[in-house]
C-alpha cells in the first residue's frame, strides 16, 4: 500500500518511519522495551549483552539484550525461572531490549503489526518475539 502526504517528499521518508494518529495515539520512540522472545535456532547460548539485528515492521536496527528478566513456558507463558544466566534454542524468555538507534514500537496487544519482530544474526532468523511493554 502506498500513499502520498502533502508537503512531504518521498526522499524525506526513510526505512523504519511510522505514521499514526497524531491527536489520539501518536507513535513515540522508545528507549527500552520488554518483549517475549522465543529462540528458534541459535548455535550457542544467548546472554545479556547479545546485540543482534531486530527486524520490526520496516526497521532493521541492532538491539542489545539488556537483561534476561525471566524464562517462560512457550505455550502457557508461565514463569519457569527468574533472571536466567542464559537462554538457548527452544527457550522462551521475557527480555529487556535496548535499541542502538531511535525506534518506534508498540505493544502486540494494541497494534499487532508493530508488536512483532524477528531476531536475525549470521544471515538467518535466530529468534522471534512479541513486544509486551514499550
Amino acid at each position: 500500500v502506498g500513499f502520498n502526504i502533502k508537503n512531504v517528499a518521498v526522499k524525506d521518508i526513510k526505512r523504519g518511519f511510522v505514521c499514526g494518529d497524531s491527536k489520539n495515539d501518536p507513535p513515540a520512540e522508545t528507549e527500552t522495551f520488554v518483549a517475549q522472545v522465543i529462540v528458534l535456532n541459535h548455535p550457542g547460548l544467548i546472554h545479556a549483552g547479545y546485540a543482534p539485528v531486530l527486524d520490526c515492521h520496516t526497521a532493521h536496527i541492532a538491539c542489545k539484550f539488556h537483561e534476561l528478566l525471566t524464562k517462560v513456558d512457550r505455550r502457557s507463558g508461565k514463569e519457569l525461572e527468574k533472571e536466567p544466566k542464559n537462554i538457548k534454542s527452544g527457550d522462551a524468555a521475557m527480555v529487556k531490549l535496548l535499541p542502538s538507534k531511535p525506534m518506534v514500537v508498540e505493544t502486540f496487544t494494541e497494534y499487532p503489526p508493530l508488536g512483532r519482530f524477528a531476531v536475525r544474526d549470521m544471515r538467518q532468523t535466530v529468534a522471534v518475539g512479541v513486544i509486551k511493554e514499550a
